[in-house]
């Protein structure tokens, strides 16, 4: 089942990219941030859990090859996943996927303005960190 893609995911997704300092969590590969293109937000466990589905920590940054391993391979990416997160986190993040949570779509837009205003947030606070090394 295909998700929709909706304002709320596309700036939680620049967020964990951000985050992720535009680098594939699993091969390396550093991405530029003004094109972000081949860069994914990879959930650990899916979008259509909306309890996990704005949750940074079951969430990470993929270049398009090492997100298609993780679908592709599942069982060699669930041992991956879980080794990086630690057992008991990855424990706690599956157990809080099953909660039922309702979104509505006022909802989703105040999700999208705290993170698009997040977002701008990190971005702010990288150029003042540059600026302050120079």
């Amino acid at each position: 089942m295909k998700v929709k893609i909706k304002a709320c995911d596309t700036w939680f997704s620049r967020c964990i990219r951000h985050r992720d300092n535009w680098t594939c969590q699993k091969c390396g590969k550093q991405y530029d941030p003004e094109s972000a293109g081949g860069l994914d937000c990879s959930h650990t466990f899916s979008r259509r859990f909306r309890a996990t589905r704005w949750a940074s920590e079951n969430c990470l940054s993929l270049c398009m090859g090492c997100h298609r391993f993780f679908h592709e391979q599942p069982t060699e990416s669930g041992i991956w996943v879980r080794e990086l997160m630690g057992k008991k986190a990855y424990e706690l993040l599956k157990e809080k996927k099953e909660q039922i949570v309702k979104v509505s779509k006022a909802e989703e837009r105040e999700i999208a303005a705290h993170y698009r205003a997040e977002y701008r947030r990190m971005v702010a606070e990288n150029s003042r960190e540059l600026t302050s090394w120079q």
